[in-house]
């Protein structure tokens, strides 16, 4: 297609017209239309699936659209690819992490743009000094000697963004930013979010928490299965919440979250004087069937350090976890999932998934022998994963689609169809919810109040109250790794998990 300056788009940094994209089996994105001004924070809602991903990858130059064509600083393009897209002002910030873990804090924020001395050499001095200052001037506090690799999701997710925004873009895509943050750091973000603004710079903003979007959005473009449903221009008169989730799936969001209580048996799991690295203190809990016990905490509390800990993900320097009276030895997750435990981790894509194999192959993988008799045929292993799929609704083309084409919310089905699949008693949930919209959380509540009515049990961490006061028969607040509380009834309010999070005393 060929380039030119286009008059009536001149004040635009974006405008994407009748964007179509296919798929094997799914039509991503039809005729979608989308622009941006400088200086605008312009949100994009809707269902996973509903193709917010494969529009910000098309502006990125991570997909080629089938159809289309983007005007970017009033030129006109047929697509882009990463270096144009980089060349124009486009930087990306997706949910996938894209730094180098085995680099420090400082060495990432200026890969590519390296500090030297003054004599043209790389300066790893003046990088820790620049780093800090920048840092500084955001108010947050990491080490900047410190490697990637050690680092929380949540202190790995704002040095995305920090990096990001000082590469001083036209241009910045933001692609579920505060999915790991607590209360604190997502107030954070969106006061930089402003001040990033007021330079003129365009954000692209993608979230399912329709609270940010309400009140940080300019603009907000809902999409739902790859087309525009609504475009709102004066989100402070018209957009609430309950208006958007109408739009995004057809229903209020009060509607979302609730489940009915059961009746709770006998203890499933103990865990005494748990003692995690880098705690000082230990954990004695315990969980009984029917019960979906709700674990809280600021990021960086040590909520999901416990949760690994009882699986044997993670090290546990001392204590014991019992399953139905008996020891499970530590640091052995073989051993616990034969026990009847399953984890379903925070980073799903690192951890839970192999992204390069097939939607069959990552629900059957924990649970081949407890099918064979003595061999697993390949019909019958397809019969037993078409259950899960249909009964989960994991939208696939295929048995053989691979798990990384498939939307984030039918990522997480597939990692709990996994270990459904294996039929495990114990499930340990870390964020169980994150980058999903409402109506798949809605759907996983479900399977979770389905998996603990057979005697079974849950334990969730989450950094979404709501989601704990609405899910949970008790609620243990987690503080500097130690447990601050334990709530149950009445109560579990938003308040009271707050004030233990980061005031509360045992």
């Amino acid at each position: 297609m060929g380039i030119g300056a286009v008059g009536s788009t001149k004040h635009k940094v974006v405008d994407i017209r009748h964007i179509v994209k296919r798929f094997p089996g799914i039509l991503a994105l039809s005729d979608v239309s989308f622009d941006l001004y400088p200086g605008e924070l312009h949100c994009i809602v809707g269902e996973n699936g509903a193709g917010k991903s494969t529009l910000i990858k098309i502006l990125s130059g991570a997909l080629v659209p089938d159809d289309g064509e983007l005007i970017i600083g009033g030129q006109r393009y047929g697509y882009l690819t990463p270096y144009s897209a980089q060349s124009l002002g486009i930087n990306a910030i997706y949910q996938e992490n894209i730094l180098a873990p085995d680099l420090t804090v400082a060495e990432n924020m200026f890969l590519g743009r390296e500090k030297c001395s003054r004599f043209g050499f790389f300066s790893y001095r003046e990088s820790l000094r620049c780093a800090k200052e920048i840092l500084a001037s955001y108010d947050v506090t990491l080490e900047v000697d410190q490697l990637v690799a050690e680092l929380q999701p949540a202190e790995r997710q704002l040095l995305k963004i920090i990096k990001a925004i000082e590469s001083k873009p036209k241009i910045l895509i933001m692609d579920e930013p505060t999915t790991t943050f607590d209360i604190e750091r997502i107030e954070k973000l969106l006061k930089i979010i402003e001040n990033v603004k007021k330079t003129g710079m365009g954000i692209v903003y993608i979230s399912h928490h329709l609270e940010e979007i309400v009140r940080i959005a300019d603009r907000v473009t809902v999409l739902k299965d790859g087309r525009i449903v609504a475009c709102h221009d004066s989100v402070e008169e018209e957009v609430t919440m309950d208006l958007l989730s109408n739009e995004m799936v057809g229903r209020p969001i009060d509607k979302f979250y609730f489940i009915g209580k059961r009746p709770i048996g006998k203890v499933i799991l103990e865990i005494s004087k748990l003692h995690v690295v880098g705690s000082s203190t230990t954990v004695d809990l315990d969980l009984r069937e029917g019960e979906i016990l709700g674990v809280a905490g600021m990021v960086g509390s040590g909520r999901s350090e416990i949760i690994r800990a009882i699986f044997g993900a993670d090290r546990r320097v001392a204590g014991r976890v019992v399953i139905r009276g008996r020891q499970i030895p530590a640091n052995k997750p073989g051993a616990s999932i034969k026990s009847g435990l399953g984890l379903l981790t925070e980073d799903r894509k690192t951890s839970g998934l192999f992204l390069n194999r097939t939607v069959r192959e990552n629900i059957s993988i924990v649970g081949l022998k407890r099918f064979a008799r003595p061999l697993l045929s390949s019909r019958q292993e397809k019969r037993l994963v078409g259950s899960f799929i249909q009964r989960l609704d994991i939208k696939t083309p295929s048995f053989d689609q691979e798990v990384g084409y498939l939307s984030g919310g039918n990522q997480q089905k597939v990692v709990l169809a996994k270990w459904l699949f294996r039929d495990v008693d114990i499930l340990l949930f870390d964020e169980p919810t994150v980058g999903i919209d409402v109506n798949t959380k809605t759907e996983i509540y479900k399977l979770m109040s389905e998996f603990v009515s057979k005697r079974k049990a849950i334990i969730i961490v989450s950094s979404e109250m709501p989601e704990l006061v609405s899910l949970c028969d008790r609620v243990v607040v987690i503080k500097k790794g130690g447990i601050s509380a334990v709530l149950a009834g009445a109560q579990i309010t938003e308040q009271n998990i707050l004030f233990n999070s980061v005031g509360g005393r045992r």
